[in-house]
């Protein structure tokens, strides 16, 4: 405010001398009113300057401190989202991982799976297999006990008619009495 007052006062004295000295010319450079002009500037400029340097030091303090504020909190943020950017990439770096690590899993569990279908389609096989293979010699004790049974009534027809053919009624009396005599051993 001094170089401020000093500047003042020297275009004070400026145009104090200007006007003694314009006020013996006539025509010219009005002086006078221009150092009228200048001092009352100059006075409305120092008023200005000594009532409003606080409130604008003020407001130009409050706005230095919000713009720090502001820098501040954009720096703050910057980095949390750097922090975050950094955590994803991170879980993005092991989310690689963890699905080629479920890959193989998946992949070891689709070998087994086929192992284990595998091995109870072969259990299976057998299993039906065997059940085959007893139906299949049931079946064929079945076709053997038939095909016996078959054949002895064949025999005995075969038998039968031979007899009745080559029997005599003298052969049919002799086999009688053999057998009654023979009857007759047991019992007595």
């Amino acid at each position: 405010m001094k170089p401020f007052l000093s500047a003042a006062f020297l275009v004070f004295a400026a145009a104090a001398s200007a006007s003694e000295a314009a006020a013996g010319q006539p025509a010219g450079i009005p002086w006078g009113d221009i150092l009228k002009q200048a001092v009352n500037f100059s006075i409305l400029a120092g008023a200005l300057v000594y009532f409003l340097r606080k409130p604008l030091s003020s407001f130009l303090k409050e706005r230095s401190e919000m713009l720090r504020k502001s820098i501040d909190d954009a720096a703050r943020v910057r980095e949390e989202a750097a922090a975050k950017l950094s955590a994803i990439e991170t879980r993005m770096a092991r989310l690689s991982d963890e699905v080629a690590g479920m890959n193989r899993k998946m992949d070891a569990e689709a070998k087994e799976e086929a192992h284990r279908f595998r091995d109870a389609a072969q259990a299976e096989i057998e299993r039906i297999r065997i059940q085959t293979q007893v139906a299949a010699d049931q079946e064929v004790k079945k076709a053997r006990l038939e095909l016996r049974r078959e054949a002895a009534a064949l025999a005995t027809s075969a038998a039968e008619e031979i007899v009745r053919k080559t029997m005599t009624p003298e052969d049919r009396e002799r086999l009688v009495r053999e057998n009654i005599e023979k009857i007759g051993e047991v019992v007595r």
